[in-house]
């Protein structure tokens, strides 16, 4: 882009001056009812059932009105009657060019502005990269966020095929992708450009720059149970219940205010995740089973099918449990199943 980006990221014209000048050429007070209704200029946001039922005319009426009105204001800034929309433009190319060229108008007016902002700011952002010729505005509904882009990248439809090529290509990997693998996997110039347009989509969520369905709780955690599957298979080891919940607390989880003890409840009563030590806990994805040290000594001498020397049976088990050496002999010698057959040496008392 030629524009290049400034350290102040604010408009050099106040967005709400620049709104209020190019409403002002708007002359009849009816017209100008309905766009700042639309758009929630100054208030929340209106339908067309809404605004007509206010104005006594049809909601086809309003949505004919709102689209003439747009036109005359496009055709205005052109014409140079007003120059809010080309100097705002300016500022809001300026900004989503460091974010990848494309943003949720949540994030682009929360960038421009530089701070978190409402939902009036947001309408003002928005009302002007509907006016400016170089920028894609990306209506909401069910599959996208409202969102604008650098026309760069086409216009709305071909923004949403963009979105959805990223969509697919996550869908058809099956398991959540870096920003790295998808970059690989798509032809985009760098990874930004990546993560800016699949932030458009409602399908898609991430964690840590780990992109996945948002139906996934790996990238979309929301309950506390998936937070726990999450820190667990960040971390690729066992931990002990406290260890997991100050792990969520440090989070950029959105929900992370649990307490100890409710991260040990839901550990106890979900499937996924396996006691292997006093309060130790790991995922049953890596090959550990639910049972006691007793049920796990019992398994060794299953699988081995042979008699095994306390020595051997102690290293097989520490595999899978971590508890005590002492433990597992205590097991060995008090529980009834299991039998010795030699010196220190012992098999399963129903294979005898």
């Amino acid at each position: 882009m030629s524009d290049q980006p400034n350290a102040d990221t604010k408009p050099n014209l106040d967005l709400n001056t620049g709104v209020e000048e190019i409403l002002s050429l708007v002359d009849q007070e009816r017209e100008r009812e309905i766009i700042t209704r639309r758009f929630g200029l100054f208030d929340r946001r209106e339908t067309l059932e809404q605004i007509g039922e206010l104005l006594g005319i049809t909601r086809e009426r309003v949505r004919q009105l709102e689209k003439a009105i747009l036109v005359r204001l496009k055709i205005a800034a052109e014409e140079g009657k007003t120059d809010a929309v080309n100097q705002l433009e300016k500022s809001l190319i300026r900004t989503l060019s460091e974010m990848g060229r494309a943003a949720r108008i949540k994030d682009l007016a929360d960038a421009v502005y530089a701070k978190p902002t409402n939902q009036q700011e947001r309408a003002h952002v928005a009302f002007i990269a509907t006016l400016a010729p170089h920028l894609t505005v990306v209506d909401e509904n069910d599959n996208y966020h409202q969102a604008v882009a650098i026309a760069d990248y086409g216009d709305e439809k071909a923004v949403r095929k963009h979105v959805d090529g990223i969509v697919k290509t996550i869908k058809e990997a099956g398991v959540p992708m870096s920003l790295e693998q998808l970059h690989d996997a798509l032809s985009y110039e760098h990874p930004d450009h990546v993560r800016a347009l699949a932030s458009i989509s409602k399908h898609l969520a991430h964690l840590k720059d780990s992109w996945g369905l948002a139906k996934w709780p790996t990238v979309n955690p929301k309950n506390i149970r998936d937070k726990i599957f999450v820190i667990l298979s960040e971390n690729k080891k066992p931990l002990h219940f406290s260890d997991i919940a100050k792990a969520i607390k440090e989070s950029s989880f959105k929900r992370k205010d649990v307490t100890t003890q409710a991260i040990h409840n839901e550990l106890i009563k979900d499937k996924r995740f396996v006691l292997i030590g006093r309060g130790i806990y790991a995922l049953d994805n890596w090959g550990y089973s639910r049972g006691t040290v007793a049920d796990i000594i019992s398994q060794v001498l299953r699988d081995a099918k042979e008699p095994l020397h306390r020595d051997e049976i102690v290293k097989r088990v520490l595999k899978s449990r971590q508890v005590k050496e002492t433990t597992i002999l205590l097991n060995l010698q008090s529980k009834s199943q299991f039998k010795r057959v030699a010196k220190a040496t012992y098999t399963l008392q129903e294979s005898a």
